[in-house]
């Protein structure tokens, strides 16, 4: 009887030591990716089941990414939404080329429209719908959308070069050096709401779906928002007939090592259970041609051409910022108290400093600050300090306008209290007195502090002001960085308020955050 025991011990155990073995991944494949790609985490497991991989994801935008993957050499893959600037850039610099390169699912870059505006602009008619009918209701300001910034998410990168295609002579040979500027800049003229995150966008609309028309997003998004059951008015997803840009998310191999690994994944990844898996629950389309597509999916789409040099994205890229989108007003409001003394001040010059061209990145050309750009600098202590205004005309890093900035910042220094509500009204006012002189441009604040206020108004009594303050400035995002030892949940409460979003400078330094924002101005 001990016999038998011992052995159904010993049985038991193996068994549980094979059963924890058959649970460890063979591989570990690290993968720096695009940030809509977390709803893929539900299927991480299959995923590891079924290849032996574990993939461990870190998330970044496009721009971000492929400035990473120049200095990081740490990952075994990379998964955007698109991957041509990503691989063009790897081409670029030749430290890191990619090794292979796999679509694994589709979604196009369109427009959503409330089912109500389609009829009343008599876009119910998907058939006949042209990017140009889009230009010209946005022009007459009858159509008011939401769009991710070209420069900092991959939505609004693909929705641009569709754009520009379109407004081409010929779009399916598109000169981009020759476009209809007139119509580009008639389009973006109803692009009432930015953000730099496609995943924000759509979150924003559903709470502001009031005041906008529509969106420009993924197509997987539309759809998901239309399931949600959070619209008060389903979205009519709508394909110009020009054509479109679809992203089609490349996986990519970085280390040649790892290719029997990539191969596992890839086939697994374009198998027909995980492709039904795409297509039911992500909404995205299967590549895998043995998987049905569903009638929920438009289909006879038209694809865009999609520039094929650097020098071609990278001169449109800036054409965007500079000439077409409805120029920027942005009010930073920084605190340089006591607190800031030492690095933290130095810290926030060079994050200022880095936005006049100074930063060199990938990402950093585009977050710049613009031509045509109202720039304006409310420091404040325990009592707000003299205002500095600029207008960018100049957007070289040795130009006038940027040399100016940086002179002034190097002015700051710290001392004194905090007193954050009084700078964030006069920021209000500073908006509200421009606003009646210019009431095209795009207003933003930018709240920066290391500390709790201590002098003058308070949380509630900025609060109360917002709540009777006129339409136009209520309508103006605040977007509070977490800093120091800043009352997270006052900023976070701003943010919310105000339709804006923090950004936490305690886990990343104060210059990503800074540039970060830029895509949300």
């Amino acid at each position: 009887m001990r016999l038998f025991k011992s052995i159904l011990v010993c049985c038991l155990l193996l068994t549980g030591l094979l059963a924890a073995c058959s649970q460890q991944p063979q591989e570990v494949m690290r993968v720096l990716a695009g940030s809509e790609l977390k709803d893929l985490k539900p299927y991480l497991n299959d995923i590891r089941r079924n290849t032996g991989v574990q993939l461990e994801f870190e998330y970044i935008g496009t721009l971000d990414g492929a400035d990473r993957l120049i200095h990081d050499k740490s990952f075994d893959l990379a998964w955007f939404s698109h991957g041509k600037y990503i691989a063009l850039t790897q081409e670029q610099v030749k430290t890191q080329p990619i090794v292979a390169q796999d679509k694994i699912m589709l979604s196009p870059v369109v427009l959503g429209v409330k089912q109500s505006v389609a009829k009343r602009l008599g876009w119910d008619d998907k058939a006949r719908l042209t990017w140009r009918d889009i230009a010209d209701k946005s022009a007459q300001g009858e159509f008011q959308f939401m769009m991710t910034d070209a420069t900092a998410s991959n939505s609004g990168f693909s929705a641009f070069f569709g754009l520009l295609a379109a407004f081409s002579p010929n779009p399916a040979n598109p000169d981009f050096s020759n476009v209809d500027k007139a119509l580009v800049n008639s389009f973006f003229k109803g692009n009432t709401g930015r953000s730099g995150s496609s995943g924000w966008l759509a979150e924003r609309y559903v709470k502001e779906q009031t005041r906008f028309d529509g969106l420009v997003n993924y197509e997987s998004v539309l759809l998901s928002m239309n399931q949600s059951g959070n619209l008060n008015e389903k979205l009519a997803l709508l394909y110009p007939t020009e054509g479109i840009v679809t992203a089609d998310y490349p996986l990519m191999l970085l280390k040649k090592e790892k290719r029997e690994q990539y191969q596992k994944l890839v086939d697994y990844l374009k198998s027909p259970e995980f492709q039904t898996i795409v297509q039911e629950k992500t909404f995205r389309r299967p590549v895998n041609r043995m998987v049905k597509l569903d009638p929920l999916f438009n289909t006879g789409l038209i694809e865009l051409p999609f520039p094929s040099t650097l020098d071609v994205i990278d001169g449109a890229l800036f054409m965007f910022l500079d000439e077409h989108r409805p120029p920027s007003a942005s009010v930073f409001v920084l605190d340089v108290s006591g607190s800031m003394s030492g690095e933290r001040i130095d810290q926030l010059r060079d994050a200022v400093k880095n936005l006049t061209g100074l930063d060199r990145s990938v990402a950093g050309k585009f977050a710049r600050f613009r031509a045509r750009e109202s720039i304006t600098l409310i420091p404040f202590s325990s009592k707000i300090k003299p205002k500095s205004e600029f207008v960018v005309k100049d957007v070289s890093e040795a130009g006038q306008d940027m040399a100016a900035i940086r002179q002034k910042v190097d002015t700051l220094n710290a001392g004194g209290g905090t007193a954050i509500y009084d700078a964030l009204l006069d920021a209000y006012n500073d908006i509200n007195n421009k606003y009646t002189l210019d009431k095209e441009r795009y207003y933003t604040i930018v709240l920066m502090t290391d500390g709790a206020s201590n002098n003058g108004a308070n949380y509630q009594d900025w609060k109360q002001w917002w709540r009777s303050a006129p339409e136009h400035l209520q309508q103006v995002r605040v977007f509070p960085i977490l800093f120091g030892n800043a009352n997270s949940q006052e900023m976070k409460g701003i943010a919310e308020t105000t339709g804006g979003r923090t950004f936490d400078a305690r886990k990343h330094s104060l210059a990503q955050v800074f540039k970060k924002i830029r895509g949300y101005q």
